[in-house]
């Protein structure tokens, strides 16, 4: 009866590696309900259990309707053709053979003799079956960390510490167990180790889930952050827009009654009169006209605002800029990247009492995407676990939000990033290949 719990425990194990390397490389299909993904992961571990139930001695036929029953079953679940499945289910059972050789092997030639792995209740080769299934399931783990895509595969080496730390734990305990229990003749002692055995390897799928779980919902919230900041900043750059826009309305109308004024003086052959009213509006058109044109209409917008924004607060704003219309950041990603850098820069800015200046430049060169905004601080900024400490006291939630934004956009387009702060002077610098 224990052998059949034991086998069975072991399959579902197994199902749901299979299923794990899957997602390494695929995508679930968004079409499937949770119960429908249920069924057919119940549906995998049927034809696993009854494949090893009835074809235990034919090795061959055995392992064909094991790789068929996943290729068809994970085709289903996953969004992907019955070819790519087949490629997948190869890999995933070429990964568990290689593992269970390695293990037998080793065990064999390290701690048993030959032809003793099933003495003793057969206890020494049902933990090297467990071993081994930890050794795959661990080796899954490390192909989701160098190969997911997922934002909760995607994270820090310390995260990641998180999912591999219990199964690199349960497989030191399963080969202190094998070297020390190998000869076991109590039927009690080896049931309880059975369990033993048997409860780490389920407690690793429990506590990978787990992780999993609060790490989907870490990265949740931190999507609802950085949407919440997007929308703060792009209301702000369209209400600039808006306020730019009524005031060239206004403009537009007065230009038209300067035109009536001076058409009078002309007619009146007040020359003189006419001659000081057209240079009167013409330095006042000058100083309110948009001075930054990239031929890029959100950044002409962004720069425009924070510019006047910039003079407005007696901060020297200097700035150099090309064509930038061929740029390849999308409109969203370009408005968090600059409304953050800016207002940083701004805010650092005001705080100095002596020298106020932003350097700004965003070009084209040699097909890269150069930007780079740099102003005076009045104390030193605190750079640490690649954020930066925000003085912001007015929303303390938003700490550092800014900065990781612009680093995970800078990411996403392979761009590089380089943070300086030295001599007064904070500098963040981005490459992007165009």
């Amino acid at each position: 009866m224990f052998t059949y719990f034991f086998s069975l425990v072991i399959i579902i194990f197994e199902a749901i590696c299979c299923n794990l390397f899957y997602d390494v490389f695929c995508k679930e299909n968004s079409r499937l309900r949770k119960s429908q993904k249920v069924l057919l992961m119940l549906s995998l571990i049927c034809c696993y259990y009854l494949c090893g139930l009835f074809l235990s001695d034919m090795l061959i036929l055995k392992m064909t309707l094991v790789v068929l029953a996943a290729v068809i079953i994970m085709s289903f679940y996953f969004e992907i053709s019955i070819k790519k499945s087949v490629i997948f289910a190869l890999l995933y059972q070429g990964l568990s053979i290689i593992v269970d050789y390695i293990a037998y092997i080793s065990n064999n030639t390290i701690i048993s003799k030959a032809g003793e792995v099933q003495k003793g209740y057969a206890l020494e080769g049902s933990l090297v079956v467990i071993f081994s299934k930890i050794t795959v399931f661990l080796c899954i783990l490390l192909l989701k960390k160098h190969f997911g895509k997922k934002s909760t595969e995607t994270l820090p080496d310390k995260i990641w510490g998180r999912f591999l730390f219990f199964p690199v734990f349960t497989i030191i305990t399963i080969i202190a167990m094998i070297m020390t229990f190998q000869y076991t003749k109590n039927e009690v002692q080896a049931n309880v180790l059975y369990f033993i055995s048997l409860g780490l390897a389920v407690m690793n799928i429990f506590v990978y889930f787990l992780i999993n779980d609060i790490v989907t919902s870490e990265a949740k919230l931190h999507e609802k952050e950085i949407l919440g900041l997007q929308f703060k900043n792009q209301i702000d750059m369209y209400r600039s827009i808006s306020e730019n826009y009524e005031i060239q309305k206004k403009k537009s109308h007065e230009f038209k009654n300067h035109i009536l004024c001076i058409e009078s003086l002309l007619k009146a052959h007040e020359y003189d009169k006419a001659s000081k009213y057209v240079r009167n509006i013409s330095n006042t058109f000058i100083g309110e006209k948009n001075v930054i044109n990239t031929n890029h209409v959100i950044i002409n917008a962004i720069l425009n605002t924070k510019y006047q924004e910039a003079i407005s607060k007696n901060i020297v704003f200097v700035f150099k800029v090309n064509d930038l219309s061929k740029i390849v950041i999308e409109d969203e990603d370009l408005v968090v990247i600059l409304a953050n850098l800016l207002n940083n820069a701004i805010e650092a800015c005001e705080k100095c009492e002596e020298k106020k200046t932003i350097k700004l430049k965003f070009v084209i060169e040699e097909n890269l995407i150069v930007l780079s905004v740099k102003n005076t601080c009045s104390h030193p900024i605190i750079y640490s676990d690649n954020e930066i400490k925000t003085s912001k006291k007015d929303e303390p939630e938003m700490h550092g939000i800014g900065i990781k934004n612009i680093i995970q956009i800078v990411e996403k387009y392979n761009g590089e990033y380089v943070i300086k702060n030295e001599n007064n002077e904070f500098s963040f610098s981005i490459i992007i290949p165009l």
